[in-house]
């Protein structure tokens, strides 16, 4: 079997077990257990369909965890653990990359917060995680997406999605196509705020939500986990992610979700600005209900992007899987839109 080989590589091991991690939508997951030595890792097959350039990962997570390590961070800093032939990244038979990371015992994930007071601590370790990263110069990163925040773009391919699409996915979607268009200038302030270069770019993790904090057993945040998309971007984006994770009641593959939107999560908020509050622009400041309501937005054209073009960049389980979760993220919008009073 390849992933004995794969694992070998890695650990030098045959007596071990792994199973599969399945919330990711991207990268495929496994946790393993090294038997012989009582050890847990975390090994990723990366998509490098999605990440073009595999190599630059590992040299951003590194640049990263380097800024930390000088800077007083916090909270635990993973390392990526190194192969026999001490490379970080190893390839299988088919050209795609696989990396190993420690697992931190006794620490947990969750999909959807449990309770105020853990959205307020995921919060403040990203906003702490932010401040960090944004401490003097700062590392020079690659690009691992390109556009990944370009709203513009996020517009113009859903356009060219809707044009070219099978009929018989545009009727499905034909609720939903409706109530995007009905809010297609949404994104136009972000749009000219960015063109304008009236938000700084800083460094962000561009995923910051509930699944990617360690917590441990008391729900304290233990670690800020999967760097692969941290870019150079604009702060907004990281607090958008946030409230489009934290307020969501259900989870973003429930499509038959309606009030979905829960007000209470959004002391994040607070969170986010423990670390933060005076290293934000006005600017910025001024902007964080405005980029919650545009990042869930943006999501949600993805969704619905990804469902009219085939279900091509998103890990699916069924035919209309992008499409119940355009609906989940279509009521979550509403709900806070109500919320913010807009």
């Amino acid at each position: 079997m390849e992933l004995d080989l794969i694992v070998r590589k890695f650990i030098g091991i045959d007596c071990y077990d792994i199973q599969p991690i399945t919330n990711g939508l991207v990268n495929s997951t496994y946790l393993l257990e090294n038997y012989d030595q009582d050890k847990k890792y975390i090994l990723q097959k990366i998509n490098n369909q999605v990440f073009k350039n595999p190599d630059s990962l590992i040299t951003n997570h590194l640049l990263i965890n380097a800024q930390l390590q000088s800077h007083h961070y916090e909270l635990i800093i993973i390392d990526p653990v190194p192969a026999y032939n001490q490379q970080l990244l190893v390839y299988d038979k088919s050209g795609q990359p696989w990396r190993m990371q420690h697992y931190i015992e006794s620490s947990t994930t969750f999909l959807k917060v449990p309770s105020k007071e853990t959205a307020y601590e995921a919060a403040k370790a990203f906003g702490h995680f932010l401040d960090i990263v944004n401490t003097g110069d700062g590392p020079e990163i690659a690009d691992p997406l390109p556009d990944f925040t370009n709203f513009e773009k996020r517009i113009s391919d859903y356009k060219r999605a809707l044009r070219d699409a099978d009929p018989d996915l545009i009727e499905k979607a034909k609720a939903e196509i409706e109530l995007t268009n009905h809010l297609l200038l949404l994104p136009n302030r972000w749009i000219e705020l960015i063109k304008n270069k009236w938000l700084p770019e800083r460094i962000i993790h561009a995923d910051a939500k509930i699944s990617n904090i360690l917590f441990d057993e008391n729900a304290e945040a233990l670690a800020v986990i999967d760097m692969d998309t941290v870019m150079v971007s604009t702060i907004l984006y990281d607090f958008g992610t946030m409230i489009q994770s934290y307020t969501n009641s259900t989870h973003e593959d429930d499509g038959n979700a309606t009030d979905n939107f829960n007000a209470e999560m959004y002391a994040v908020k607070e969170g986010f600005l423990f670390h933060l509050k005076e290293r934000l622009t006005p600017e910025e400041s001024e902007n964080l209900d405005y980029a919650a309501q545009v990042v869930i937005y943006i999501q949600e054209v993805r969704f619905l992007t990804d469902h009219l073009n085939g279900n091509k960049y998103y890990a699916v389980k069924y035919d209309d899987h992008n499409l119940d979760r355009t609906k989940n993220q279509l009521r979550l919008l509403e709900g806070l839109r109500k919320y913010l009073k807009v």
